[in-house]
């Protein structure tokens, strides 16, 4: 039995050797990181130069995409490092580390997509009370409660895992998880355990009926308004929605295959499965939001022909 307080590093088992191929799998890598870190960052400086974007929608797309920035760089450099290594461990404050981004990553998303979803109901369904209800003020408080929440989320997991006595340091994955430290313990993991559940349970539900409510308003109204209500929410939801839907079916991926045993199906699949939702979220969200908004498409298409 060896207490977590004496294991050094942890080994990172789902790397296979690839011979050459490392090379190519990191010019990949490479290439997705870059596309993300452009796409984001031309997005918020775009958001934050002009003041005719400086509106809830905008300025929650913008605290969406610092916080993709902040996911990605809790992943992609770490994990070019291990591509082209041939010791993959980690040591353990590490380790704990980019669980807390990975982990708060996810849930600053997940939060930041459920209000995006209010602010277009409330743009939608009650256009005149829209500015006195969505305040500059209270956009502040809720993206600040938002990454705050989920700090506070992540860390008391990482809290728990400290005091565990583990049974070996071996993780089948290519990043660091809390869920498969905890399955390395030899000592009681029950509070791990009830308090994942219940948290995680709770988180979902309440943001998953806040979308829910929120969306059945907006169909509503759309199919009872006029043209221009029905183009407007349209144009707004749509790439909300394909975001929202690509993050769930990512992070659904990312549940399943850690809570079940998928050790027969090939590696280079549970690789893959594993980071669908750390790398297509970031890289097609700006996609997404640059090519659907007008507003932020026309803007992205001055600054880059008149730079040229």
């Amino acid at each position: 039995m060896i207490n977590s307080t004496q294991v050094s590093y942890f080994t990172l088992s789902a790397y296979f050797h690839s011979g050459v191929l490392k090379y190519l799998f990191f010019m990949i890598v490479m290439s997705l990181y870059l596309l993300i870190i452009c796409g984001n960052v031309l997005l918020i400086v775009v958001i934050c130069m002009n003041r005719s974007l400086h509106e809830p929608m905008y300025l929650f797309l913008c605290s969406l995409f610092v916080n993709e920035l902040y996911g990605s760089t809790g992943l992609f450099p770490f994990l070019l490092v291990q591509i082209l290594s041939d010791i993959h461990t980690v040591s353990v404050p590490f380790c704990f580390l980019q669980i807390f981004c990975v982990y708060s990553y996810a849930c600053v998303e997940f939060f930041n997509l459920s209000i995006m979803s209010y602010d277009r109901y409330l743009a939608i369904c009650y256009p005149l009370q829209y500015n006195t209800r969505m305040t500059h003020s209270r956009i502040r408080v809720l993206i600040a409660l938002t990454w705050l929440y989920a700090s506070i989320l992540c860390l008391v997991p990482i809290s728990l895992i400290v005091p565990l006595q583990l049974c070996g340091n071996i993780i089948n994955k290519v990043y660091c998880d809390n869920y498969y430290i905890v399955k390395l313990a030899c000592s009681d993991t029950t509070v791990n355990n009830i308090y994942g559940l219940v948290v995680t349970s709770l988180t979902i539900l309440c943001a998953v009926t806040l979308i829910l409510y929120t969306y059945i308003r907006i169909f509503k109204v759309c199919f009872s308004g006029s043209k221009q209500t029905r183009q407007k929410a349209v144009s707004t939801c749509t790439p909300h929605l394909a975001s929202l839907l690509n993050f769930s079916f990512g992070a659904s991926f990312e549940i399943l295959q850690s809570r079940f045993n998928m050790n027969s199906a090939p590696n280079m699949l549970r690789i893959f499965l594993s980071l669908y939702w750390l790398t297509c979220q970031p890289l097609f969200s700006p996609l997404l939001y640059g090519l659907k908004l007008s507003s932020i498409r026309v803007i992205c298409k001055n600054l880059i022909f008149s730079s040229s």
